[in-house]
């Protein structure tokens, strides 16, 4: 029998903000003016769901470090430079968090957030869309662990912090790495497969994968 619900963590860009879509063109772009030229199926496979160090990492290995720092910057000025005017919330994702709200004020269900982003990335993106404050003081980025996804660290350390066992824990994911973490940790995992990553890539054990997130709150009730 499974452990009940307590405890809903979840990611950040392609979650909670419809942010993935504009990293992907902005990566593709870079990758055409400086000499790694990817399409959008690589650089998903590479870099979604991955910290900032693992994608700093794969830069250097090919670019060298100098190209990986001139990446980087270009990157950080053009996603600044876009999200006041193209970031939105992910689709259905407010009347997903209001259907979780009655359950959060009676004391039977936790949220948090668990991202691959640092905390600075955050407070942009989350903020641009209204939604930092539903999650003040409960944000756990890739910043505080060893490793990042795919290892399970980033979600052992949000529910050590919200004080609950990884068995009570159901992970909201968009990527493979996210979803390859959950399992790592011994936790449930929703694959939301309603933006860029294809369903067959977010299957896999303890997983459910929608592709509609007005059906985030019947899947979190129902496990």
């Amino acid at each position: 029998m499974a452990s009940p619900v307590e405890l809903v963590i979840f990611d950040c860009d392609g979650v909670l903000v419809d942010s993935e879509r504009i990293a992907l063109r902005i990566n593709v772009e870079l990758g055409a003016e400086m000499g790694w030229t990817m399409d959008e199926e690589e650089i998903l496979d590479r870099f979604l769901g991955r910290s900032g160090a693992a994608v700093r990492a794969q830069i250097a290995e090919r670019l060298g470090e100098a190209g990986a720092t001139e990446w980087d910057q270009r990157y950080q000025e053009r996603l600044r430079a876009a999200i006041p005017t193209e970031l939105t919330p992910v689709p259905g994702i407010r009347s997903a968090l209001a259907a979780l709200a009655d359950r959060e004020e009676r004391g039977e269900l936790r949220t948090c957030i668990a991202s691959s982003g640092d905390h600075a990335k955050m407070r942009l993106t989350l903020g641009t869309t209204g939604l930092y404050p539903r999650f003040e003081g409960r944000i756990f980025s890739t910043t505080e662990v060893a490793r990042g996804k795919p290892a399970p660290d980033l979600f052992l350390h949000a529910a050590r912090r919200m004080g609950a066992e990884p068995a009570s824990c159901v992970v909201v994911e968009d990527s493979h790495h996210g979803v390859n973490a959950a399992r790592a940790a011994g936790m449930r995992s929703l694959g939301y497969a309603g933006g860029l990553t294809r369903p067959e890539r977010l299957a896999g054990p303890d997983t459910i994968v929608f592709e509609d997130m007005a059906r985030l709150p019947e899947l979190i009730f129902g496990l």
